[in-house]
């Protein structure tokens, strides 16, 4: 049951290569845009996000075939194939490239310092080097944050609310990146405030995560807390087959996860960064410079709950959550 309205992405997937402009009108350039997502092809999540991307810009004035081509990479989480495409991307120059994550920033910010990088979902640009500060990004790098690492005590508040008895929190995270240590310092930092004992739970692969939670279920009173991340994205499905199996009460970073049938999320609305990235992306085309466009944080987060996952957690969700809730799934 929404308790909002929402923007309704059309879906449909983009290939992975567009077409070269070859229709483009006699005397006008033909700009180039790459695009490196840090998730997988096959997830309608992330195409839901593309689309979102590629209709703004078409909204901006920019078509594919007549005046812009558009080479989109899937990194599906996997570090090598970042490396590889971040090297694909720079290697053909183009004019802007939009990038998703932490994961994929840095290493395109490793490779160049001069082609201009609009990203997304990035929790800590400035503490990560990506940028001098937030109002004046001062290099080739701007975008747009996801949250900022206070998150990590809402996490716990939320998790304490609708199952008070969890006194254990498992932190999913990716030690391999920046963000993945900044989000699970800031659950730890947090946790005495509200009596819970933190232990990290790695995500580098399916047998770790399975590994660690049901490890970490054996004890009572427990509960998870999914931090932000591309591999997080990846292992969506697992995870929450795992909370449901150990019978486990979880926080997510992101609205899907709950509507695939997890107990809770509180996060920004990503699609709606990748519409504003467009923005971005096409005042960087028309001459503005990175360095001057401020990086810009959420100005409204979103509460998820789902209730038929309550219902077979044996919880009962309080009324201040559900009335504050903008989201309520049955």
């Amino acid at each position: 049951m929404r308790r909002r309205d929402f923007i309704k992405v059309i879906g449909g997937s983009a290939a992975a290569v567009w077409p070269l402009a070859a229709r483009a009108q006699p005397g006008e350039r033909v700009r180039h845009i790459g695009v490196i997502h840090s998730g997988a092809a096959d997830d309608p999540n992330i195409k839901a996000r593309n689309t979102a991307f590629l209709q703004t810009l078409q909204q901006l004035g920019w078509t594919d075939g007549r005046n812009v081509r558009i080479d989109v990479r899937w990194a599906a989480a996997d570090a090598e194939l970042i490396r590889k495409y971040t090297s694909e991307l720079v290697a053909h120059a183009p004019d802007v490239i939009l990038a998703t994550g932490s994961s994929t920033v840095g290493p395109l910010l490793q490779l160049s310092r001069s082609i201009p990088i609009v990203f997304t979902i990035v929790p800590d640009p400035v503490g990560a080097g990506f940028v001098d500060s937030l109002a004046k990004p001062g290099g080739n790098a701007t975008g747009f944050m996801f949250f900022e690492y206070g998150m990590g005590g809402k996490f716990l508040e939320l998790l304490k609310q609708i199952a008070p008895s969890v006194t254990r929190a498992a932190v999913l995270r990716d030690p391999g990146i920046t963000a993945g240590i900044g989000q699970f310092a800031s659950v730890q930092t947090a946790a005495p405030s509200f009596g819970m004992e933190i232990i990290p739970v790695n995500m580098r692969d399916t047998g770790e995560i399975e590994n660690a939670v049901t490890t970490f279920a054996r004890s009572g009173n427990g509960g998870l807390v999914v931090t932000a991340s591309a591999l997080a994205t990846l292992h969506r499905n697992l995870i929450i087959e795992l909370a449901a199996r150990h019978q486990l009460p979880a926080v997510y970073y992101e609205r899907q996860f709950v509507a695939d049938g997890g107990l809770i999320s509180y996060g920004p609305n990503i699609v709606d960064q990748y519409r504003l990235a467009a923005g971005y992306v096409d005042r960087i085309l028309k001459g503005e410079k990175p360095a001057d466009m401020p990086v810009q944080a959420p100005t409204k987060y979103e509460l998820v709950i789902n209730l038929k996952t309550a219902k077979a957690l044996g919880l009962n969700v309080p009324n201040t959550l559900i009335g504050r809730a903008d989201e309520l799934i049955e």
